[in-house]
């Protein structure tokens, strides 16, 4: 009988591994599934990465950023834990670049396949070739109408921006497609690729038909809700629609004993509660906030009731595009209408 996420038993996330293995280790997770960690030079200070044993060669999920420190990494993990065998396929869950960095470098130095979707292949390869030495007239347009701090916005002006190149390796051409249905064999395991939205666009979920592993990427994390935002690339997206959709849908699969073996924080059981919980957080954050604008007010203006919490400099680009997301939900559900302020800011307001 199939299982019933609302009312199987333990609705409460456990977690079989209460410390993550060092960086150039690995924990063995399952039989030939090995569980590895690369650094990030950010708050979240790392992305987890998994090797699956193919018997003469690995497949590993996700990558890590292209620099320096990770690939030194990367070469500690296959002179030890990899046992020298050679990495032959790489399968990437989503185009961000903690993902996808170092896919190139495989596909290059290695040979290794690359297995994506085609919207993170495609996502990938065009933002490795748009590199900004300061950003964008239209990121600058896009940062007034979402309300950044003035004194912020000058600041970013004649910055650097974050570029996807500088930390991402060149990907070459060619890659094989996974999409929504497909079926992959990986590890001496069967999988179902089941397709997310939200974080990224058409991100890869992997479920094995054979146990109880889930490879799911970032689109589910046990601790943390992934950045869902807008973005001057398309500022008319509606990607919380788009994440609650996805988590409705990815709910009707989830069992309590299934295995989530996600891109950041730990492994974890537990899937139908925290599917519930994905859920309640936007439907509360966007209740948060239809509350909070009975004035007009601009995405800048929304911190305190998202994110509860002080909002600092180093966050301040990551939280203003999750605002504009809500914002921009509200409107285009009808709930809230958009006005311009002087400054030229969209300032949007609950409708009675």
């Amino acid at each position: 009988m199939k299982d019933n996420p609302l009312t199987d038993p333990e609705p409460v996330l456990r977690y079989p591994w209460d410390v993550p293995p060092d960086p150039g280790t690995a924990i063995e997770v399952a039989e030939g599934v090995l569980w590895m960690r690369l650094p990030l030079p950010m708050k979240l200070d790392h992305v987890n990465v998994y090797a699956l044993d193919e018997g003469s060669y690995w497949t590993i999920v996700d990558t890590g950023f292209d620099t320096g420190k990770s690939k030194a990494v990367w070469q500690q993990l296959l002179n030890g834990p990899l046992a020298g065998k050679p990495v032959r396929r790489v399968i990437v869950t989503h185009y961000h670049p903690d993902h996808i960095g170092l896919a190139g470098w495989f596909q290059a130095e290695f040979g290794a396949e690359l297995v994506t979707t085609r919207t993170s292949w495609l996502f990938a390869r065009m933002l490795t070739l748009d590199v900004q030495p300061v950003p964008a007239l239209e990121t600058l347009a896009f940062y007034r109408d979402a309300g950044m701090d003035p004194a912020i916005l000058e600041k970013r002006a004649t910055e650097r921006p974050f570029n996807f190149g500088d930390v991402v390796a060149p990907l070459p051409l060619g890659y094989t497609r996974i999409q929504q249905g497909s079926v992959i064999e990986i590890g001496g395991r069967t999988w179902d690729v089941h397709i997310g939205n939200g974080h990224a666009p058409e991100h890869a979920t992997f479920w094995s038909r054979d146990d109880n592993l889930v490879l799911a990427g970032d689109q589910i994390l046990p601790s943390i809700s992934p950045n869902i935002g807008v973005y001057a690339t398309e500022p008319m997206a509606d990607p919380i629609g788009e994440w609650i959709e996805a988590c409705e849908r990815l709910r009707q699969h989830a069992r309590p004993d299934h295995l989530v073996l996600g891109g950041h924080k730990l492994p974890f059981t537990g899937l139908p509660f925290r599917m519930r919980q994905l859920i309640d957080n936007h439907h509360g954050a966007l209740s948060r906030l239809l509350d909070y604008i009975t004035s007009p007010k601009a995405a800048g203006d929304c911190f305190a009731p998202l994110f509860k919490r002080s909002i600092g400099e180093a966050e301040y680009g990551l939280a203003l595009v999750e605002s504009v997301a809500h914002l921009s939900h509200l409107y285009q559900t009808g709930l809230a209408t958009r006005i311009r302020r002087e400054d030229g800011a969209w300032a949007y307001q609950r409708k009675d």
